[in-house]
């Protein structure tokens, strides 16, 4: 395993600013339906680099391999997804935020989650509140996150439900909002908890989660009268 703690981000890339954090970065896409890869280029969506704001701000300054899923347009694959798993996995990264879902379940998808899985990667990733599963949230031994209205900055919630896992604060400083923001953070969560306790198996952070949880299952609103 790598000396220093890494975590992957796959995502539309990262913002100059952030390059000083960048210990290795890759961008993957298709092109007549053939998968390439190659240099990564500038967050021109600004989506990735919100997100990693909101991964920092909880973590500090990780250090970050960024896998670059998108580009001009708000559009990937599960191919495009998995390779960058793959390729996240050579980092010997602790763990990867997933701040995206895709509809369809492909088996290239699912068997990349599997592999990083196997190797004791962490997987966090974006679980709408309402609606149809998303994947890779809905893949086995993916932490599933939505976003909490009822967290504040540093907090989140044990939801246990049939969408999510956990729940995190839905807003960021950066005008983000949503599950992709929610992901973020509790990526950030987990990671400062391996700052501190680097030998801490996936088990031993699911415990932390659970019993660090600010709120116990999903937000119960009153009926309207």
């Amino acid at each position: 395993m790598a000396t220093e703690l890494r975590v992957g981000v796959v995502d539309s890339g990262h913002a100059p600013a952030q390059s000083p954090l960048v210990c290795a970065s890759r961008r993957f896409w298709l092109e007549q339906e053939q998968l390439h890869e190659g240099e990564a280029q500038a967050d021109r969506l600004g989506h990735g680099a919100a997100v990693i704001d909101s991964l920092i701000a909880q973590a500090g300054s990780p250090r970050l391999c960024v896998a670059q899923v998108f580009a001009e347009r708000w559009t990937t694959s599960p191919l495009q997804i998995a390779a960058a798993i793959h390729w996240l996995i050579e980092q010997q990264v602790a763990l990867i935020n997933l701040s995206l879902g895709l509809r369809q379940d492909r088996p290239v998808l699912r068997a990349a989650c599997a592999a990083a899985h196997e190797a004791g990667i962490l997987l966090c990733a974006a679980s709408p509140a309402q609606g149809a599963p998303v994947y890779p949230a809905s893949y086995p031994g993916v932490l599933r996150i939505t976003g909490d209205a009822r967290c504040a900055s540093g907090q989140w919630s044990w939801l246990d439900s049939a969408q999510a896992d956990f729940g995190a604060a839905v807003a960021a400083g950066s005008g983000l909002a949503g599950a992709s923001v929610a992901c973020a953070a509790l990526s950030g969560q987990i990671l400062a908890y391996l700052h501190e306790h680097p030998a801490a198996g996936p088990g031993q952070v699911l415990d932390y989660l659970r019993h660090g949880a600010a709120f116990l299952g999903p937000e119960r609103r009153s009926a309207q009268p």
